[in-house]
Order: C-alpha cells, then sequence, then structure tokens
C-alpha cells in the first residue's frame, strides 16, 4: 500500500513526462515527414496542372532529345548554348503536351493507330523526311522499309553485338513516332476550334473594302512634342485613373526580380602581358632560327597543335589565315594581337604547295610474329604489285579485301595532334601518283598503298602557329579578389554597395524582370548558385561573393524588389503611366489648339502642319512624316468619312493630334471581289487566331518552372 501511495504521488510527473514523450514523437514524425516532403520538392524541376515533374524524368526527355540532336548532325558534343535550348525546347513542349493531353482527354479525342497506319502509308507528312526510311529512288518516305527494320530490331535483341547497333535508330524512331502523335493531336484539337468561327458575305465584303478601298487625304498635324512636358502636371490622381484604365497590360503570369549588381572581370595586367610577350618574342626567335616547329609550339604551350602536314587556308584561324597572305614562304611573324580571341600570336609559314583535296586508294596491311616477319612480307606484297600482280588477289590471300576508300583534308586538319605514323600516311597519300605503289614503314607493321584516284587540286598551307591567350596569372586574379572579397565584406546593404563602388573602382548596375528560367545571370557562364540566391532572397538582401564565367569573373548580387504573380503596382508601372498621361494632357491642350476647325486652311492657322497622304487603306496604319509615328486610328477614322468631308473630331494618335479631309477614295487597282475567296481568306485568319489557344492555356495551366535549382 506504501508503494502505490507513493506512485500516486508521482502522478503528476508521470503525466507530464509521458506527455512530453508523446509530443516528442509526434514531433520527430512531423519533422521526418516535413523533411521527405523537401526532399520530395527538391528533386522536382517543375509542376505542370499539378503534375510534378522530377529532376530523373526531365532529364531523360533532355538526354533523349540530345541523342537525336547528335544523331540526325553527325555530332559527338553540343555547346553549353546549344544544351540549353534543348532544355528550353524539351521544357515547353513537355509542358504543351500536358495542357494539350487534358484537353483533348476532356474532348474524347485521340490518334489512333489506324491514323498513324494511313499516316505511314501516305508518306507526305515532313516528319517522316527526317527519318532513315527514304528511298533513295524516289525521295519518298517507304514504309517497307521501316516495317522491315522494325522486324530486324526485334530479331537483334537476342544478339547483344546487334541489338547495340539496332538500338539507336530505334529510339530516333520512337521519338519521331511520338512528335507525330502530338502534332496529329494538336491539329485535331485546333481544327475543332477553327470550325467554331467561321464567315459571312457581309463580314466578307467588308474585309476587302477594308483591304482595297483606297482613301487619299489632306492631313493637319499637331504633334505631341510642340508641347513643353513641364507645361504637363502629372498627379497621383492621373496615375492612379490611367493604371485602372490599363490594369490588364500590367498583369503577368510569372515572377520576376529586380537586381542590381556588380560583377568584375578579371584580365592580365601590364606585367602579364609584358611577360607572356617575352615568351612569345623568344619563341619567335626560335622559330627563325631553324629549330624544330613542333617542338617550339609545344613549349610555348600553343592553343593550336603543329600537325607538320599541309592543311587548307579554311581549316585555319580567321586572324592567321589573314596574316599569311602578306607573308612570304619561311618567314616568321613577330607577336600580335588579336581582340576578338583575345590571344597573342606568333606564325611562322612553313610551307605552300598544291595537293589534292580527295584521294581514293586501297591498302594492305601487313603484320607478322615479329616486326622483322612484317616487314618481310610486306616487301614481299610490295614487289608482287609492282610486278602486276592484281591488288585484290594479294589482298585475299591475306585476308583482307583492299577495298576503295575516299581520304580528304577534312579528316586530319582539325586533328588535336598528328603521330609519325600518321603523318606518313597523308604524306603518302598526298605525295603518290595515280596507280603509285609505296610499301610505309610503321611502328606495328607495314602498309603497301596504292593510290587510284586524284581530285581537287588546292593550295595547301603548313603553317606552325603560336596562339596564346592573353591571360591573367594567379597573382593578377589573387590581388583582384583580395580587393572584390573586401569591398563585398565592408558593404552588406545596397546602399553601401552603390556609395562605396566607386571608391573601389566598380560600377553597379541594374537588370529588372529577371525570370527563373534565365540559365545565367546578366549573360554570365556558371552562375547557377548566384541564380539560386536570387530566387531565394527577399529584397534588401546581399548575396556572398561569387567566382564566376571562365574562372574570371567576380560577382556580387543584391536584390531590389520581387514582382509577384499577378498585377503590377502603380508604382512599378510608374513611368509608363506617366508618358500615357501625358500623352493624354498633351492632346487635351492640342485638341483644344484644334477646336473650331472646319477645314485645312483653319487647322493651318492653329499652326498644324499640312501634307498629303495617299493610298490610306483601313487595313493598314499610315506613318505620319510629320509626327514620325504609325497611326493606326487615323486610318480608322479616314475610313468613315466620305469623299469632300473634313474630319468629323481631333484624331488622337499615337504621335499628335490629327484634323483631315478626304480628297478621293477608290478601289485598289487590279482588285477584284471574289466572296468564295474573300470567306476563305477570312477563315483562315480565323484559324491563325485559334492557333493561339496554347496561350490562353498556358496561363491558366498553374505551370512552377523550378529548373534553374539544377540546370
Amino acid at each position: 500500500m506504501a508503494a502505490i501511495g507513493k506512485i500516486r504521488s508521482w502522478g503528476p510527473t508521470l503525466v507530464i513526462v509521458i506527455g512530453l514523450a508523446l509530443f516528442a514523437f509526434i514531433a520527430e514524425e512531423m519533422f521526418r515527414s516535413c523533411e521527405a516532403s523537401k526532399n520530395e520538392q527538391r528533386q522536382q524541376v517543375g509542376e505542370v496542372l499539378g503534375e510534378r515533374v522530377s529532376v530523373q524524368q526531365f532529364q531523360q526527355l533532355v538526354d533523349e532529345y540530345q541523342e537525336v540532336i547528335k544523331m540526325t548532325q553527325g555530332r559527338d558534343n553540343l555547346s553549353e548554348t546549344e544544351l540549353n535550348q534543348i532544355k528550353d525546347q524539351v521544357w515547353q513542349s513537355f509542358v504543351n503536351d500536358k495542357i494539350l493531353e487534358k484537353e483533348t482527354k476532356k474532348l474524347g479525342l485521340t490518334v489512333t493507330d489506324t491514323e498513324m497506319q494511313n499516316l505511314l502509308r501516305e508518306g507526305t507528312n515532313p516528319m517522316l523526311m527526317q527519318t532513315p526510311f527514304v528511298n533513295q529512288q524516289t525521295g519518298r518516305f517507304d514504309v517497307t522499309q521501316l516495317t522491315k527494320f522494325l522486324d530486324d530490331y526485334k530479331k537483334s535483341l537476342s544478339v547483344p553485338q546487334l541489338a547495340e547497333q539496332y538500338q539507336a535508330v530505334y529510339n530516333y524512331w520512337q521519338f519521331i513516332e511520338k512528335n507525330i502523335r502530338q502534332a496529329l493531336l494538336a491539329q485535331k484539337y485546333q481544327s475543332l476550334i477553327s470550325a467554331c468561327l467561321i464567315s459571312n458575305p457581309v463580314s466578307a465584303k467588308a474585309a476587302f473594302a477594308a483591304q482595297n478601298q483606297e482613301s487619299d487625304i489632306q492631313l493637319a498635324s499637331l504633334a505631341y512634342n510642340t508641347v513643353n512636358d513641364k507645361d504637363v502636371q502629372v498627379s497621383d490622381a492621373d496615375l492612379k485613373a490611367k493604371y485602372n484604365e490599363l490594369k490588364e497590360a500590367f498583369k503577368q503570369t510569372v515572377e520576376s526580380r529586380d537586381i542590381c549588381y556588380v560583377d568584375f572581370q578579371v584580365v592580365a595586367s601590364a606585367a602579364d602581358r609584358a611577360a607572356l610577350l617575352k615568351t612569345m618574342e623568344e619563341a619567335a626567335e626560335k622559330l627563325e632560327s631553324g629549330a624544330v616547329p613542333s617542338e617550339i609550339v609545344r613549349r610555348a604551350q600553343s592553343q593550336l597543335p603543329y600537325l607538320g602536314v599541309p592543311v587548307q587556308k579554311s581549316a585555319l584561324p580567321r586572324d592567321i589565315a589573314q596574316k599569311i597572305d602578306s607573308m612570304s614562304v619561311g618567314q616568321v611573324s613577330k607577336p600580335f594581337e588579336t581582340a576578338y580571341d583575345n590571344t597573342l600570336n606568333v606564325v611562322k609559314f612553313v610551307g605552300k604547295t598544291q595537293l589534292p583535296d580527295s584521294v581514293e586508294f586501297r591498302l594492305i596491311q601487313c603484320g607478322g610474329a615479329t616486326l622483322d616477319d612484317a616487314r618481310k612480307t610486306a616487301d614481299s606484297v610490295y614487289t608482287a604489285l609492282k610486278a602486276g600482280a592484281p591488288f585484290d588477289s594479294i589482298a585475299k590471300k591475306y585476308g583482307q579485301q583492299g577495298t576503295k576508300q575516299w581520304f580528304t583534308s577534312q579528316m586530319y586538319q582539325n586533328a588535336s595532334s598528328i603521330d609519325a605514323d600518321t603523318k606518313a600516311y597523308i604524306d603518302a597519300l598526298h605525295t603518290l601518283g595515280v596507280n603509285e605503289y609505296k610499301n610505309i614503314e610503321m611502328t606495328q607493321g607495314n602498309v603497301v598503298m596504292q593510290v587510284t584516284q586524284r581530285k581537287a587540286m588546292t593550295d595547301m598551307y603548313d603553317v606552325a602557329i603560336i596562339k596564346h591567350l592573353i591571360d591573367f596569372s594567379k597573382q593578377t586574379y589573387s590581388d583582384a579578389y583580395n580587393k572584390f572579397s573586401q569591398y563585398v565584406s565592408e558593404n552588406k546593404t545596397i546602399d553601401q554597395l552603390e556609395k562605396n563602388a566607386e571608391k573601389y573602382g566598380f560600377k553597379v548596375q541594374e537588370r529588372k524582370d529577371m525570370v527563373n528560367s534565365e540559365h545565367n545571370v546578366v549573360g554570365i557562364r556558371s552562375t547557377r548558385e548566384a541564380m539560386k540566391w536570387i530566387f531565394d532572397a527577399k529584397a534588401g538582401d546581399v548575396s556572398p561573393l561569387y567566382e564566376c564565367g571562365n574562372n574570371d569573373h567576380l560577382l556580387v548580387v543584391a536584390l531590389t524588389k520581387v514582382h509577384p504573380v499577378g498585377y503590377r503596382t502603380v508604382e512599378d508601372a510608374k513611368d509608363m503611366l506617366a508618358q500615357e498621361v501625358i500623352r493624354d494632357k498633351k492632346f487635351d491642350l492640342l485638341q483644344k489648339k484644334l477646336a473650331g476647325a472646319k477645314s485645312i486652311a483653319d487647322a493651318e492657322k492653329a499652326g498644324a502642319k499640312i501634307d498629303s497622304v495617299k493610298q490610306i487603306t483601313f487595313a493598314a496604319p499610315v506613318f505620319v512624316q510629320a509626327t514620325g509615328s504609325s497611326e493606326p486610328a487615323l486610318a480608322g477614322a479616314v475610313s468613315t468619312v466620305n469623299p469632300g468631308e473634313f474630319s468629323k473630331s481631333v484624331v488622337k494618335g499615337n504621335g499628335g493630334a490629327y484634323l483631315f479631309q478626304v480628297l478621293s477614295r477608290k478601289d485598289r487597282e487590279g482588285a477584284a471581289y471574289d466572296e468564295k475567296a474573300q470567306e476563305l481568306q477570312l477563315q483562315q485568319r480565323a484559324q491563325q487566331a485559334a492557333s493561339r489557344f496554347m496561350q490562353e492555356l498556358y496561363q491558366k495551366a498553374n505551370i512552377k518552372d523550378n529548373r534553374y535549382l539544377f540546370f
């Protein structure tokens, strides 16, 4: 009983302890749940119509498109700019497909397999002409070639060596087929919308008149710039009223942000340039003394290797090609600077010769248990061929086909290096006459070669080039970094950044309305971390120092304003609103000045400039020389006034106030009214308008684009 009493005395304490334990357990689970949710969000590049897009999913689409580009263009790598373009195209395509998928599903629209089969049999779809299944004789898509390929692909799956060869083409076909289906579905949806937009004879006749009835007028103009801005007062009430009038113009569908920033690009110092110049002068002296060009070029750390074989002038950098035009063979240039690629250059014009751009040849590779055996075999082959033995027969004797093949200068002149064996190989191709043989000794054996054709004799240039970037030294970069770092560390607010920038030799710049779909900050490479900071910061924040660009830029960013999705504020639109209000008030003043004018003569007395304007149509705006503006409102007003009559009121234009008298009106020469053709034209215009449906749907799709966090 004493023990029970003691336990009871601990009751309140136990309740608290148990309560805290339960709270800790629940809090831990909530924390884990939140953390899991955050981790999931970190792996999402965006959201469309509530569907989240993972990094893996998006990257797979990018890789797919990238492989298609490489295959169709025969390329191994793409530039950073090209990859960014691919990412944008893939994202836009993905968004469009998801929006279209939702809309067509509601309507029951699909692209059936039967429709696809019919399209393949017709073979007229432009996308099909981008496939390997085009009949070379007819120039048309051949569905039988596709069918055979798909059958061969299925068979190849059981043979790993074949499957790899077929897979790339199969993946490409899958990409084309998917895009054709999406295009057909979009066409169906657009046709359905277009069918709702019809024309009629009345609107057709009015449209024809608008396009073809031309009016000649005498015009009186008073330009807005004749009124001094100081004579016009703009109040907050005026701005607010104009904002309410034009509010829809200030609606934005994506968040944007304003920044100010300091970007400092590190460049070579005077000492760096002097040191490089000395190195280049020494290299030039060695080239002049007859030193081996390849060794001098290598030691000077040139961006371009010395191949030791002649190349076409088109293979040389532009500045080098221009330089050798004024040089003689054997001459070495003094160091010269090229601004567009920021390099210092030295050139030795080693030689110039005429060689074939294309050479047809065949060869027999000779090997053996030892190198001596290979040499002996090659001697035998060479002797037999010189004695008249058939090339094909000798090649087959050594297990080879001896097939003829073409060699062009494009195959080697952009190479990063050429070894001794390859150089001997190229020299033989260039120097052998037609039907001549040569036994070429190489490191691993011999090659017996015969040249069978030579084509396109052209000038070839042997040029040793030392091209060196005018780069900064480690010390220069360190000095620049320390100076910039001090500036950033001592100025923690936007006001301080702006106030003290000049003292450090820096300049604060502005960039308004950045959106997170941009690939970098103010055009500087490798600024993804800065992009992340900008779209995570609060107005007034100043970023840390970023090292970016090609490791040559120092950047600090300050976030000045956030513009959320919705309507911009009056303050944001103040400059534009002020211009609109000023124009309105100037028009009011000019309108009063022209009040009471009943003729062109009256308007001229009021100070208007008089001019004749011909061939005005309702369908096209007229350009007024006196005000320097295109004036759609004037074209519309002219169409409502009969020939011989004076304008009913002062016309408010983009560049001024106008009065006019219609002198004559007639149909455009050669214009004949065709009701059916005109109705068809209106129908086509309606279809063009309907094609913009995606923009409307896009704005309603609640799209979130977070690609900047990953790419």
